[in-house]
């Protein structure tokens, strides 16, 4: 038996979105605010969501120390806040690492026994909503974690990523926010990042190994408008629908991969961001036609999906699409390219990267069931560009 759960238990989506905070029940109305970092305050945001809840009554409390990969200690300094503070909401408003960010937090205030990162791994019965509901405003359209049932934590210590996750969906926020107007300022290059991120959601899932019908009809929808949406916003970044568009393909997408998987592609990009500190979207962009390429050489079922996905946009060949989006983008080709060079570090870090990947949450759903030599090629294929040296 398998356990579907199709998102938050609300969504909010469209102009004027936030405003929907003003409805959230509570009897101490006391808001947890996770960011990473203070641009949204720069740029006015936070106060259009604090207005409405001080309209609304609510006290408040911010967080903006979280960094662009958060970090295990980051997550520590917050649940400290929050037992002082104890409020009944916490709220992640920003990107994925802020809404990742929250979403740990809130694990570890519901769980005072917890003291490490490993005790909140599978199967570890997570005690939720006790104190607190979560709820998630994104304002970049990539990681979907506004809807998903994981939080991705980086252990700088160990150069590893922990996905802190549930797997019968009560880790998913209550409420999620998906507000375009949040989105107009994303620079091109976070645009694009981000919304690569959210194409290979749909694209693994629709391929992993565990998809199913449900997975299947999030990833179709999350694809279709997100290959349309991405292009656009990158042209047009004042264009409020096709923002609200990427916003929601973002959204199916982490619905998509909570219930269907990802893969090889996420088991590479993460182990890249792990050691070399490259965002989490750009590592999926560059990573992306490599693991098309292999998969569909090994396995006629996943060539076949690929093929499906393809079709939905009017081409026949996945990777090309694909390719010929990263060239459109200003996506690099390499993750030599995204770190100007690095191939003694890389050379030196190989085993410590292959253990990685293989032993990456990801990787297992994969379509082909990935060897350490596996592992290996896919890693100097996503570096080098197909080279050895």
């Amino acid at each position: 038996m398998r356990i579907c759960k199709l998102g938050a238990d609300r969504i909010y989506c469209g102009e004027g979105a936030i405003a929907a905070l003003a409805d959230l029940p509570g009897l101490l109305r006391r808001a947890y605010i996770v960011m990473s970092g203070d641009t949204q305050v720069k740029l006015g945001q936070l106060d259009r969501l604090t207005e409405v809840l001080d309209q609304a009554g609510w006290t408040w409390r911010v967080n903006i120390e979280v960094e662009p990969e958060p970090c295990w200690k980051s997550v520590q300094r917050g649940v400290q806040e929050m037992r002082a503070f104890e409020p009944d909401w916490v709220i992640g408003f920003g990107g994925g690492s802020a809404m990742d960010a929250a979403k740990a937090m809130w694990v570890f205030y519901e769980n005072p026994s917890f003291v490490s990162l490993e005790d909140a791994m599978p199967p570890a019965k997570l005690a939720l909503r006790q104190r607190a509901r979560m709820c998630c405003i994104a304002t970049t359209a990539g990681t979907g974690s506004e809807c998903t049932r994981a939080a991705l934590i980086k252990d700088p210590v160990s150069r590893r990523k922990y996905s802190v996750r549930e797997y019968t969906g009560r880790l998913i926020p209550d409420v999620a926010i998906l507000d375009p107007e949040f989105s107009l300022t994303m620079p091109r290059a976070g645009t694009v990042a981000c919304g690569m991120d959210a194409l290979t959601h749909c694209i693994e899932a629709y391929v992993a190994r565990s998809a199913d019908a449900f997975s299947d009809a999030q990833a179709i929808g999350g694809w279709i408008t997100g290959y349309r949406a991405l292009q656009t916003c990158a042209v047009e970044p004042s264009n409020l629908t096709a923002r609200q568009d990427m916003l929601i393909a973002s959204c199916l997408g982490g619905i998509a991969f909570t219930n269907g998987g990802l893969g090889i592609c996420h088991g590479v990009a993460h182990t890249f961001g792990a050691a070399y500190n490259v965002a989490h979207g750009l590592a999926n962009a560059v990573a992306l036609p490599y693991s098309i390429a292999f998969n569909r050489a090994r396995s006629e079922k996943a060539a076949a999906r690929y093929g499906e996905l393809a079709r939905l946009v009017g081409a026949t060949d996945l990777e090309q699409v694909v390719l010929d989006m990263q060239a459109r983008l200003d996506v690099p080709p390499t993750m030599r390219a995204v770190l100007g060079g690095g191939e003694d570090a890389f050379e030196a870090d190989f085993d410590q990267l292959t253990d990685a990947v293989m032993e990456d949450v990801c990787t297992p759903s994969n379509p082909v069931r990935i060897t350490r030599e596996d592992a290996r090629f896919l890693l100097e294929q996503v570096f080098y560009g197909g080279k050895e040296g």
